[in-house]
């Protein structure tokens, strides 16, 4: 299963509410334009290019942890 095929699939997940709000961030060396718009049509939160730079995957990762 692919990226984009998981992130449908955890959405679509009807028994389990939180699958709706999890984050999804992909983590790809797809960078185009049109790269980034199918993984949020795909219900990703965020997409990420390779070459992986550390403090924008944290960056990233802190605008989706939420501390309730």
């Amino acid at each position: 299963m692919k990226g984009y095929e998981a992130a449908k699939a955890i959405r679509a997940m009807n028994d389990r509410p939180d699958g709706k709000n999890i984050p999804i961030i992909a983590m790809t060396a797809n960078s185009f334009a049109e790269d980034v718009q199918a993984s949020l049509d795909a219900g990703m939160n965020a997409h990420l290019s390779k070459p992986i730079v550390i403090e924008e995957v944290i960056k990233t990762i802190l605008r989706y942890v939420h501390n309730d």
